[in-house]
């Protein structure tokens, strides 16, 4: 069964990490909406040009997963997204899945609640101020429940690959690792 993810970027989101997910899920079979606040063009946060594929509010919300990579202005950006926000608002209460890495987790998430009383991680020093989330500095990538977090864009395949094994299983992400000559 084909999963659905939507991949929210905006100016400024960075791109290790953005690129990094598109590529592993599109290799382990998932349908990826590449989305913007406006769609059209986005100019990521060292400079690349890409297309996304519609707007966020035009995405639709059947979706397995939301991930919002980080970067900034990046994660400002989609944290300021009207349309995003509804979206992950109403995940966020029905329990849905959602993945962010670096700034995503402390500026999107934290800042809007949705990881009150979950573990998480984020780059370093976004975290402070979010006090009703159990930081997990140190990690990689944290999965609690709905959500998964990761850290920064050294950890941006590692958490591209958790995002496989939690849509899939644990033989989708080590098929993957042998096929990217990651192990």
């Amino acid at each position: 069964m084909t999963k659905r993810v939507l991949l929210a970027i905006a100016d400024g989101s960075e791109e290790i990490e953005a690129l990094t997910v598109f590529d592993l899920l599109k290799r382990a079979g998932a349908e990826v909406v590449l989305a913007s606040p406006e769609g059209g063009l986005v100019t990521l946060s060292r400079g690349l040009t890409v297309a996304s594929d519609c707007a966020i509010g035009d995405a639709g919300e059947n979706f397995d997963l939301v991930v919002l990579p980080g970067g900034l202005p990046g994660a400002y950006n989609l944290r300021d997204c009207e349309a995003l926000d509804a979206i992950l608002v109403k995940r966020g209460a029905e329990g849905g899945a959602i993945a962010a890495i670096c700034a995503a987790p402390a500026f999107i998430l934290a800042e809007k609640g949705l990881l009150d009383g979950y573990e998480a991680t984020c780059y370093p020093g976004c975290e402070e101020g979010y006090l009703k989330t159990k930081w997990r500095a140190s990690e990689p990538v944290v999965v609690d429940r709905n959500m998964v977090t990761g850290k920064g864009p050294g950890a941006a395949y590692i958490f591209a690959l958790s995002l496989v094994e939690f849509l899939y299983d644990k033989s989708a992400r080590q098929r993957l690792e042998e096929e990217t000559m990651f192990k």
